[in-house]
């Protein structure tokens, strides 16, 4: 067998040809094999209902997927009517000092307009580069075409290279 010029196996080609013979299983499929979990799983419960510690851990950590904490929808009465970015905060923390939303979600609310609000600005700073980019490029191409740079803004030619004072 050979490898190829940067020593990668040539295609179709690899590093044992035969593989793993058929029929012999990977090491971790032959120990799950040998270990009689649903055994262990009920010795586990077993002993956790009998007071061990431990064992309860161990049976709730593996055996259980993690709670996770979820919120149910929020309807912030106003938010809708609200101008801008600034208002719609306003409207949430008054509903959280009023209690109508709970401070854990107000805070992640106003966190949330915080990231659009930066989002919108992130827009409005790509609008603006296109805008003075198209516009340098209309002057560049007036230039080129025997116009003055500065003939774009209302400058004379000779004013606008320097050669008038």
């Amino acid at each position: 067998m050979k490898r190829g010029i940067k020593g990668h196996w040539k295609p179709g080609q690899s590093g044992n040809p035969a593989g793993r013979p058929k029929g012999i299983p990977n090491p971790q499929a032959r120990l799950r094999k040998m270990i009689d979990a649903e055994a262990i799983v009920k010795k586990l419960e077993t002993a956790a209902l009998a007071g061990d510690v431990q064992a309860a851990r161990t049976l709730l950590e593996r055996a259980l997927p993690v709670y996770r904490a979820t919120a149910e929808p929020v309807k912030v009465d106003g938010i809708e009517g609200a101008d801008t970015l600034t208002d719609k905060a306003r409207i949430v923390l008054v509903a959280v000092a009023d209690g109508r939303v709970p401070p854990d979600i107000g805070a992640q609310l106003v966190t949330a307009i915080g990231t659009v609000a930066r989002v919108a600005e992130v827009d409005e700073l790509l609008r603006r580069i296109e805008a003075l980019e198209n516009r340098n490029e209309s002057a560049w191409t007036r230039a080129r075409a025997g116009a003055s740079p500065g003939a774009a803004r209302g400058v004379p030619g000779d004013l606008h290279r320097g050669r008038c004072r």
